[in-house]
């Protein structure tokens, strides 16, 4: 009796030591997962979805706010800094009927605490609220195609040397002139981009906030980059399902919480939007993965996982 127990033992001993492979009907906890998976909401016809993110984003980061004012000429004064994206129309637009500007779609406008917006025209307005201000040296209409301090810089998601890729609110003094380190922006037209995941610890929350595509927009998704980056602990079944395909629309806001493997192809203008920001070294590159997974379960055609062919050779780190 005393060896059946001893064998027992050491069988349960060893199992602890190997992690099983995972299939496809495992998960991880429902509710852990949700707050971890890539979000996609039209503001103009998904009320539910959109509700969605702005409870996930509240959670994920305490002390920001997110609302979207449709056909409004006007935001109220406020007790902490808000960001405003212009996502539809123009006008001319004041803040506290002291300082003017035009504006337009790809706009950004920075309150102040207390400050109140007026707009000659309605607008759509798509607003974060942050828990600090921006400096006093970034001007509060910024403007990516007429600002002459806004020029394009090929990177991030857009490498080619015709990108544009417009760096309005940004982490480092060498990549931009208006530095914030509570919500970023570049606005940028992806047309391809590595695949690549932020992490929970140092890393960022990101949106992509669509304002115009092209036939074949699309952005990839997958919310296990732990299984991406270690496959020997899945089956094929679960390797043809680690990465899904979602396609874009003008108005659709995505919201790509820490830890979603991501990617966008295909034509997408859209505003880039990162909560704190940019963070350098925060942004993980799995193409090798994806490549070696495809090898190692000799997935082809529309079975294998599309990855970044510049990144398919070599550990991207940005």
């Amino acid at each position: 009796m005393n060896r059946i127990i001893a064998v027992a033992f050491l069988f349960l001993s060893l199992s602890a030591c190997f992690p099983k492979k995972q299939s496809m009907g495992e998960s991880k906890n429902a509710s852990a997962v949700q707050k971890d998976t890539m979000i996609s909401a039209n503001l103009y016809s998904d009320p539910k979805r959109y509700a969605e993110i702005q409870s996930n984003f509240r959670e994920n980061n305490p002390g920001y706010n997110l609302e979207f004012f449709l056909q409004t000429n006007h935001i109220e004064p406020a007790q902490q800094p808000r960001i405003v994206f212009v996502q539809k129309g123009g006008g001319t637009a004041s803040i506290q009927e002291s300082e003017h500007s035009k504006i337009s779609v790809g706009d950004i406008i920075l309150l102040d605490p207390e400050n109140q917006l007026k707009v000659d025209s309605l607008v759509d307005l798509l607003v974060f609220t942050t828990p600090s201000a921006p400096p006093d040296s970034i001007p509060r209409f910024v403007r990516p195609d007429w600002d002459m301090n806004i020029t394009d810089i090929p990177g991030g998601c857009a490498t080619e040397n015709n990108a544009y890729r417009r760096i309005l609110l940004t982490w480092l003094g060498h990549v931009g002139k208006y530095l914030y380190q509570s919500l970023n922006a570049h606005r940028v037209r992806i047309t391809d981009s590595f695949t690549h995941y932020h992490p929970k610890n140092h890393g960022f929350d990101e949106f992509y906030l669509v304002q115009m595509v092209q036939p074949g927009a699309a952005i990839i998704t997958g919310n296990r980059h732990d299984l991406i980056e270690n496959p020997d602990l899945i089956d094929e079944a679960v390797a043809k399902n680690l990465l899904q395909k979602t396609e874009l629309k003008v108005g659709d806001l995505v919201y790509l919480p820490r830890g979603v493997v991501h990617r966008g192809v295909g034509g997408v203008l859209a505003q880039v939007i990162t909560i704190p920001g940019f963070i350098p070294g925060a942004e993980i590159g799995v193409d090798h993965h994806l490549k070696n997974i495809n090898q190692q379960f000799n997935l082809t055609g529309k079975d294998s996982l599309p990855y970044y062919a510049l990144g398919g050779d070599t550990i991207l780190i940005k």
